[in-house]
């Protein structure tokens, strides 16, 4: 039994890993947003302005630990997922854990170009997205680095790079 859950911060490339990853291993891939928001049949930007962040993050705690309970594998969760709860801890005893470690500039440059698809970093210019990346990483770093293993994640750019990591990943993981 396999199970995988990729961390890390918005624009790490968790997807784009997670499942290039789950298709060379067989393995089922799940994103914890797009789980949560067929289960409840409204995006996460709607659940957060309903319930509020304490109370997203109390069914995102929730649908960790169903999503958790599956077998053979890859789960990718939202980037502040690892900071709430002990959801941290509980994915470390439920399966492995890896951080896709990128720096700065490559999150900027990633994140940039995807603005109007993230709530958190719509309208703010060049200077306020990195200052904004640049302080939330700091305040996940320390939730981030209790994964069991670190990868870096910022040769996520074309399939052939992609497929490279997947075999990076496979090594690091010895699968």
């Amino acid at each position: 039994m396999t199970r995988i859950f990729l961390i890390g911060y918005m624009g790490a490339g968790k997807t784009t890993l997670g499942k290039a990853f789950a298709r060379a291993l067989g393995l089922t891939f799940v994103d914890l947003d797009w789980y949560i928001e067929e289960r409840f049949h409204k995006s996460i930007r709607q659940l957060f302005a309903e319930r509020g962040e304490e109370g997203f993050r109390e069914l995102e705690k929730r649908m960790l630990h169903e999503a958790g309970d599956f077998e053979d594998v890859v789960i990718s969760v939202g980037g502040g997922t690892p900071c709430f709860f002990d959801n941290m801890e509980y994915m470390n005893e439920a399966g492995e854990t890896v951080f896709l470690d990128v720096n700065l500039q490559v999150l900027f440059r990633r994140l940039k170009v995807a603005k109007q698809q993230r709530p958190l970093l719509d309208g703010k210019t060049d200077e306020e997205l990195k200052a904004f990346i640049q302080e939330a990483l700091q305040k996940r770093l320390p939730f981030y680095t209790k994964a069991k293993h670190t990868f870096n994640g910022e040769r996520l750019e074309d399939r052939h790079q992609i497929q490279q990591s997947v075999e990076r990943l496979k090594e690091l993981l010895k699968l």
